[in-house]
C-alpha cells in the first residue's frame, strides 16, 4: 500500500571498517585525518602488483573485531566473512537504535536489506580447490555462505524482524541502493523500521588479482601504504582495496517519535541512473552522476544552494575522480559547498561503501563536523568548490538546516545518490 507523507529518519549506526570497530571510534579516527590503509605481508600478493589494502583489525583489543567472543566455531562455518561482518554491524545499530521490539506486529513491521557487491572469492577458491581432492571435502554450507542475501537472512534471523527481506548488490553502489530502497519501502507502508546496509570482504588472493588485472588498483605506493589512497590527488594511481560493513536503522518518524527514539538524521531524497557506457568507466561527461544528484536534489525538495556537504564517491582513480568532480563543480560550484571522500582513510569497501560513506554523511548533518580527505595535497585543478583536506573542518554553510548529499557509483554505470539532512 502507497502511503505518502511519510518522513523517515536514521535511530540507529553501526560500523565495521579498517579503521577499526564502533561508531565512535571510527568517526573519531576518521575526523582526525588517520589512515587505515597498510601493507600486505602474506606470500599470496608477491606476484600482485598492488600490495597496499585496508583491512579489519582482528584481535581482543578494544575496537578490534574478536571474532571467537563473537560466533561459534559452528557458526562461523555458517556464514561467510561479509555476512559476519554484517551481523556485527548491526548487532551495534540495533542496540544503539535500541529497537528490539516483543510484539509480533512490531516484528513483521520491521525488515532488513544488506548489500554485498560481490560472493565470498576466496570461499570460491578454497572450495574449487576441495572438490579437486574430493567431492566430500566441499563444505554443505558452501551454497549458503555463497549467497549475498544471507547477511539479511541471518540478522532476520537473529532478530526475528519479518518485514520486508531483501538484498541489493550494484557493484560499488550497493550500500547506497540499499539504503535508498529501504526508505521507499517505508514511504510505501512496507515497513516502519529497516535495518540496510552493505557489506563486502574480498581483501584476499583472488579478489586483489583480479582488481589488479583491470588495472583498477593503485600500484606504485607499495613502499608508502599509509599515501595510497588519495582521492582528488594529482599523484592518484588507483584504489586501495578495504573491507568491512555499515547498517544503520531507518524509521518512519513519527514511530520514533513515539518510543522517544533517538535521532540522527533526516533521509530527504534518493536518487539513481545509468550510464549506458561501459562496464567499468564511468561517461566521460559525467552525465549518469549529475542525472542521480539531480534526481536526489528533487525528490528530496531541495536546491543546490541549500547542500552543504557532500561525500563524494571518489575512489582514488584517475578518471573517475576527476569525471565526478567535473559534474559536482557543475551543480554545486560557487555555492561553498564542502566536499571530501573518506577513501583516503580506509580505502574503497566496494559494496559497503556507500552504506558505510552513508553513516559518515548521517554523522557530519547530525554533528556539524565535515570529516576530510586523506592524502589530499595537490588537486589535478583548481576547483569552485570548499575541499575539506588532512583533518576534519567544521561546516561551513549557514543555510537553515545542515543538508548532504552522498554518491555512489558503480561498474556497469550504476550511479545512486542520498540526501540526508540534520533533524528537525
Amino acid at each position: 500500500m502507497m502511503t505518502t507523507g511519510r518522513r523517515i529518519v536514521v535511530t540507529g549506526l553501526g560500523l565495521v571498517t579498517p579503521l577499526g570497530i564502533g561508531t565512535p571510534h571510527v568517526w573519531a579516527r576518521i575526523k582526525a585525518g588517520d589512515t587505515a590503509t597498510a601493507f600486505i605481508e602474506e606470500e599470496w600478493s608477491k606476484q600482485i602488483p598492488s600490495r597496499v589494502a585496508a583491512r579489519i583489525p582482528f584481535g581482543s583489543k578494544p575496537h578490534e573485531l574478536d571474532v571467537k567472543s563473537e560466533f561459534s566455531s559452528s557458526e562461523l562455518r555458517a556464514i561467510s566473512p561479509a555476512t559476519m561482518v554484517s551481523l556485527v554491524a548491526a548487532k551495534e545499530a540495533v542496540a544503539d537504535s535500541d529497537w528490539m521490539p516483543d510484539d509480533i506486529k512490531e516484528r513483521e513491521a520491521t525488515g532488513v536489506a544488506i548489500g554485498m557487491g560481490m560472493v565470498d572469492l576466496q570461499d570460491v577458491l578454497a572450495t574449487g580447490k576441495a572438490l579437486e581432492q574430493r567431492y566430500s571435502k566441499v563444505n554443505p554450507f558452501f551454497i549458503p555462505r555463497l549467497l549475498t542475501n544471507m547477511a539479511a537472512g541471518q540478522i532476520s534471523i537473529k532478530y526475528g524482524f519479518q518485514g520486508p527481506n531483501h538484498c541489493v548488490s550494484t557493484a560499488c553502489a550497493t550500500g547506497t541502493h540499499s539504503i535508498g530502497d529501504c526508505m521507499r519501502m517505508i514511504k510505501y507502508g512496507d515497513a516502519d523500521v529497516m535495518v540496510c546496509g552493505g557489506a563486502e570482504a574480498t581483501v584476499n588472493a583472488l579478489g586483489m588479482a583480479g582488481f589488479a588485472r583491470l588495472r583498477a588498483l593503485s600500484v606504485k605506493y607499495n613502499d608508502r601504504p599509509s599515501q595510497a589512497s588519495r582521492p582528488f590527488d594529482r599523484d592518484r594511481d588507483g584504489f586501495v582495496m578495504g573491507e568491512g560493513a555499515g547498517v544503520m536503522i531507518l524509521e518512519e518518524l513519527e514511530h520514533a517519535k513515539k518510543r522517544n527514539a533517538k535521532i540522527y538524521a533526516e533521509l530527504l531524497g534518493f536518487g539513481m541512473s545509468g550510464d549506458a557506457h561501459h562496464i567499468t568507466s564511468p561517461r566521460e561527461d559525467g552525465g549518469g552522476a549529475e542525472r542521480a544528484m539531480k534526481r536526489c536534489l528533487e525528490e528530496a525538495g531541495v536546491v543546490h544552494a541549500d547542500i552543504g556537504y557532500i561525500n563524494a564517491h571518489a575512489t582514488s582513480t584517475p578518471k573517475g575522480d576527476a569525471i565526478e568532480l567535473r559534474a559536482i563543480e557543475r551543480l554545486f560550484g560557487g555555492n561553498g559547498t564542502q566536499v571530501s571522500s573518506t577513501k583516503g582513510a580506509i580505502g574503497h569497501l566496494l559494496g559497503a561503501a556507500g552504506a558505510v560513506e552513508s553513516i559518515f554523511t548521517v554523522l557530519a548533518c547530525h554533528t556539524g563536523d565535515i570529516p576530510p580527505t586523506a592524502n589530499l595535497d595537490n588537486l589535478d585543478k583548481e576547483v569552485d568548490l570548499n575541499m575539506v583536506t588532512k583533518v576534519s573542518q567544521p561546516w561551513t554553510k549557514r543555510n537553515k538546516r545542515r543538508v548532504a548529499l552522498n554518491n555512489s557509483f558503480g561498474f556497469g554505470g550504476t550511479n545512486a545518490c542520498l540526501c540526508f539532512a540534520a533533524y528537525e
